[in-house]
């Protein structure tokens, strides 16, 4: 199929599968089939068509944070494209809950809980893709309309062995964890989404695969082309080991403020910059070699790479005057040892006399009196610019008075 296609287009035609093929081939972890995709791009180009990306949404966590945007990276190149992108807002599936690496059932959201992270995510999203060409779809228009025998007709596709390949569903059996019955129909739904929408397309991370596959699965029942399913990686977070998340506190957020963004992209360990660039930023293909060629060769030095990242990030959701101040004032502070030019003020309500683990607690600066501790002992304390050793240290409270935790962290005190 694919050589009758490239056939018929003219050289400029072929060179574009190609462009688009490796644009839309970086930081992909798999594409199943991969075949599929370049005979996609080709009949596209050909017919003048464009291409359906469908990437679903259950809104069950509106802050988005860079892991996320590593998908929706890739669908603003397919946009960029002319391609059209298919948000699909799990408003049906989104009560029932994905158990994709769970070992217990999902909560079941509220439609008052979905409408508003669905409300959350189209504000953030807006930073990637340009939401005005996006198609927005609710999954309950179609879902809600099937019928018991619909849905028993649905789930006759299905068997359980497949169903039962997952692996949360597999390691909660061994472990002797139940499986509600309408968990099951979680994939189900998925896939049908993509048979209502004749999706070319769909994007996930590879934690997504099964449910993605389902999509193939019941395009093919229903005698609808395959569509295709593009694997992206998870993003480590900046402690290097976990995936990016909320919970773990390894993460960097969009929406965050341009000195705080760009302190946390210089965190990012040196092993994992080139994994950033290739997967948040809108370095092309062509950008990325040669900064892959300048690290190898020892053109670019480590820090300067890294600060080009973090720049290239603030850049992205806050503008080029935003992301060269965020440089600036880390030069100043992190480089020079200089104070930072704004610092937040709090007002001290408490004892004249303190100890210096509940002063930072209480200036909630750390969570925690172990947290607190902890950041002592690695000398990451400073009052005035002194650093801190002793634990035990009682602190005199004075107006004016500057602590610093961490590198990134400082409060001016008002009494």
């Amino acid at each position: 199929m694919m050589s009758q296609v490239m056939e018929q287009l003219t050289e400029n035609q072929r060179n574009e599968v190609k462009r688009q093929m490796a644009l839309y081939s970086q930081g992909v972890q798999e594409i199943i089939p991969a075949e599929d995709l370049e005979t996609k791009v080709a009949k596209s180009i050909l017919e003048n068509r464009p291409l359906k990306i469908k990437l679903g949404l259950d809104p069950s966590a509106p802050d988005v944070h860079l892991g996320h945007t590593v998908v929706l990276n890739k669908l603003r190149q397919f946009q960029e494209n002319g391609h059209i992108i298919q948000l699909i807002i799990g408003d049906f599936t989104g009560k029932i809950g994905d158990p994709t690496g769970k070992s217990i059932a999902r909560k079941q959201l509220t439609t008052e809980e979905v409408e508003h992270n669905a409300k959350t995510y189209f504000e953030q999203f807006g930073k990637i893709v340009d939401m005005e060409k996006v198609e927005l779809h609710y999954n309950s228009k179609w879902l809600s309309q099937l019928d018991f025998e619909d849905v028993i007709n649905l789930a006759g596709k299905i068997t359980v062995a497949r169903l039962l390949e997952r692996d949360d569903f597999e390691k909660r059996i061994s472990t002797g964890k139940p499986i509600s019955l309408h968990e099951f129909f979680y994939p189900l739904m998925q896939g049908y989404d993509s048979v209502m929408l004749e999706c070319d397309i769909e994007l996930g991370g590879t934690d997504q695969q099964f449910n993605i596959l389902m999509g193939r699965h019941y395009q093919e029942k229903f005698g609808k082309e395959k569509q295709v399913a593009m694997l992206m990686p998870l993003l480590e977070g900046l402690d290097g080991v976990e995936k990016m998340s909320k919970s773990k506190k390894n993460y960097i957020g969009i929406d965050e403020a341009p000195q705080e963004m760009y302190g946390k992209s210089m965190s990012i360990p040196d092993s994992l910059m080139t994994k950033y660039f290739e997967l948040v930023t809108n370095f092309t293909p062509e950008d990325l070699q040669r900064l892959k060629d300048d690290i190898e060769n020892e053109k670019i030095h480590p820090r300067d790479a890294k600060m080009l990242l973090a720049k290239t990030i603030v850049k992205m959701y806050h503008g080029e005057k935003a992301a060269d101040a965020a440089e600036q004032q880390f030069i100043n502070v992190f480089q020079q040892g200089t104070l930072p030019d704004e610092i937040p003020v709090m007002e001290w309500e408490g004892a004249e006399k303190v100890s210096v683990i509940d002063l930072i607690v209480e200036l909630e600066m750390l969570p925690s009196k172990s947290e607190a501790r902890r950041m002592i002992g690695n000398r990451g304390v400073k009052i005035n610019g002194e650093k801190v050793e002793d634990t035990n240290l009682l602190i005199q409270v004075e107006k004016g008075m500057i602590v610093q935790v961490g590198k990134r962290k400082f409060v001016k005190i008002k009494i």
